[in-house]
């Protein structure tokens, strides 16, 4: 076993847009990132088409999402259309909790394209395409990772078996590292190598998925502006609007349909034609494929963690699969980045799979019973469900829940769960996501309340300055970790008159809510006036308390980050002389 320097702090196997979220939060943060990906060339192909407004606030704190957006198609309403055209029921939802638009469709090679080209920013991290990990070793202080050139035929090949050692190949260049994360698809090696299995089901209905490109985006695609789940009981489809002139449909194959039929020329030209005026479109890419619900056995081994498809696989029915490998580079980034600069302790990563485990488990049901949903193929089944449909949909409270899409997972993690202090009440704040006020900044503009915070934790007192309460070793930690500070005023109600200070408080942000939607949260999670929230980095609340409870809430938070642990890591002679490394790279 190698015992050298680390060279790296994180090896991210996989350059995926879990890899990508996981090597751009990190790059931002100083880390010395290597990515192996064993293409050598950009995979063309579109897979996913569809992200939501928390995902574009993760792309957001990396600077990328007006960058993103600009390939987007945002707010298209998503329709359940039956046989006849007629609509069932729209999902529409105009709301922006996070700042962003809740529907974002987008052509995956487009934005895949954009993030990498935007790693180029980071001088500490590097990109190496057509190398393949091939295996590694892990020890008490890092991962020494071996890694070979490739020729880019991985692409469909079968997934190793689990627990299967590597040997040795002719030609392996060595690298080491303080951790390795496996973001390599649903085929991981890394998870193969450490011997975990997946656990779950795997469906045997058949899709033929279509991909098209528009000759002329402005001749041939007016009649289908929408995402539309088709819920024909004869060929359940999906019709997915993407940007630039693509489209894609995919086709249920019924039984008797074999795949090579389906993949034949002249058949998918059928099954277009009842949509489109086929001529008037490039087709890109047919492919049949099946789907799985499956969920890595555990999500860390000491030094090497998985994520992404490497940890779960979910029906593409409520466009989740990739949106859930990005919350987990987001979630994993900060506590990596805590660990790496001795804030934390490695016991700190246990929260990781604690936290993301239950809700991609319940983005997995939820896709599920999406799919049970639109491709019913039972006559007296897919009656009963279009008669239940229009009922609920206009019921006076369940229809506006399913209508607006409110019934998709919220950002929340499970009670006893997460990294923060417990929820006092049914609504609380804590170990849910904050939303992001359009908030008016000190600068007299609106600004979101992520731009005026930065990376880091914050603290945020609802009028009042989140300092003014902390005792002395407190603060101390605050400043330690390099927090942000915002009081957040009602509109027109920052301090002003005789009497008040002509100098803003040193370290102070500022800020007003004209739109009431930061005191509306305020109130539904039991805050009030002189209440201070203490956000984590991928804003997700730690706790709510009064001013006066504030101190005590930081030694939680001391607790709950293994202060105490990290001091004693530190005192490794590794560890030591790694972190004259780090802050030198930071």
């Amino acid at each position: 076993m190698n015992s050298a320097t680390a060279t790296y702090d994180v090896i991210i196997a996989g350059l995926g847009p879990t890899g990508l979220t996981l090597a751009h939060c990190l790059g931002l943060r100083g880390h010395r990132v290597l990515v192996l990906e064993r293409e050598p060339q950009f995979y063309g192909n579109a897979r996913a088409v569809y992200t939501d407004g928390e995902c574009m606030r993760i792309f957001q704190s990396f600077g990328m999402a007006e960058r993103l957006a600009a390939d987007m198609l945002q707010d298209a309403p998503v329709q359940l259309i039956l046989p006849d055209g007629r609509v069932l029921f729209q999902i529409k939802n105009t709301q922006r909790p996070h700042g962003w638009p809740g529907n974002n469709f987008f052509y995956q090679p487009l934005l895949e394209t954009a993030l990498a080209d935007g790693l180029a920013k980071y001088p500490n991290v590097t990109v190496k395409r057509g190398r393949e990990l091939t295996r590694f070793e892990q020890d008490a202080s890092g991962v020494d990772v071996f890694h070979l050139a490739t020729d880019g035929s991985s692409y469909g090949r079968a997934a190793p078996a689990p627990g299967a050692k590597p040997a040795p190949v002719s030609g392996e260049a060595q690298v080491r590292a303080r951790y390795l994360v496996g973001a390599d698809g649903g085929r991981s090696g890394v998870r193969a190598q450490l011997g975990i299995g997946m656990s779950g089901k795997n469906f045997p209905n058949p899709w033929l998925v279509v991909d098209l490109e528009a000759k002329d985006p402005a001749d041939g695609m007016r009649h289908i502006p929408y995402f539309d789940f088709i819920c024909d009981p004869a060929c359940p489809t999906v019709s997915c609007v993407q940007p630039r002139g693509h489209h894609r449909y995919e086709f249920m194959l019924m039984p008797g349909q074999s795949r090579e039929w389906m993949e034949k020329p002249e058949t998918v030209r059928h099954f277009l034609s009842k949509h489109i005026d086929v001529d008037k479109f490039y087709i890109l890419r047919t492919l049949v494929y099946t789907f799985n619900a499956l969920m890595a056995d555990k999500w860390r081994d000491g030094r090497v963690l998985l994520a992404g498809d490497a940890a779960h696989m979910t029906p593409q029915f409520i466009g989740q699969g990739m949106n859930a490998g990005v919350r987990d580079a987001y979630n994993l980034a900060w506590k990596l980045d805590a660990v790496l600069r001795g804030f934390a302790g490695e016991a700190l990563l246990d929260s990781y799979e604690r936290e993301r485990r239950p809700h991609a488990a319940a983005m997995t049901r939820e896709g599920i019973r999406m799919k049970d949903f639109v491709s019913m193929v039972n006559p007296l089944g897919t009656t009963l469900r279009n008669a239940a449909t229009w009922l609920v949909t206009r019921l006076p409270k369940l229809g506006p829940f399913v209508r607006q899409g409110d019934f998709i997972p919220k950002p929340s993690y499970r009670a006893g769960s997460y990294f923060g202090l417990r929820r006092k009440r049914w609504r609380g704040a804590e170990g849910r996501l904050m939303p992001q006020p359009n908030l008016r900044g000190p600068d007299g503009r609106r600004r979101l309340l992520d731009e005026l915070v930065g990376k880091g934790f914050v603290l945020i007192g609802a009028g009042v300055d989140p300092r003014a309460s902390l005792d002395t070793p407190a603060l101390a930690l605050w400043q330690a970790l390099g927090a942000s500070y915002v009081a957040i005023y009602p509109f027109g109600g920052r301090p002003s008159g005789e009497g008040v200070a002509r100098a803003v408080p040193q370290g102070l942000i500022e800020t007003e809510d004209p739109d009431h939607s930061f005191f509306d949260w305020l109130k539904r999670s039991g805050g009030r006036h002189g209440s201070v929230a203490i956000v984590r980095p991928d804003k997700f609340v730690f706790a709510l308390v009064r001013a006066g409870e504030l101190t005590a809430a930081t030694r939680e938070f001391e607790r709950q980050m293994f202060r105490a642990e990290a001091a004693v890591e530190a005192l490794e002679p590794q560890s030591a002389a790694a972190a004259v490394t780090w802050a030198r790279a930071a």
